[in-house]
């Protein structure tokens, strides 16, 4: 089974998350924590998508 770690579309490090190729993520709130950006997301056979940005408010 092919497995892959999802990469964040913002800065494209690898995340703590991993799809399998049989994985279908819909409307998916996607958190990075290296850049602290979060995304909506959708992925189906390997392919992520990008649906839009959301913006973060981070503790100060």
């Amino acid at each position: 089974m092919v497995t892959e770690w999802i990469r964040c579309p913002a800065c494209g490090n690898k995340t703590h998350n991993k799809i399998r190729e049989k994985t279908i993520l819909k409307n998916y709130p996607f958190y990075c924590p290296k850049c602290r950006q979060e995304t909506l997301i959708e992925a189906k056979n390997l392919q992520v998508t990008v649906i839009e940005r959301l913006d973060v408010k981070t503790q100060s």
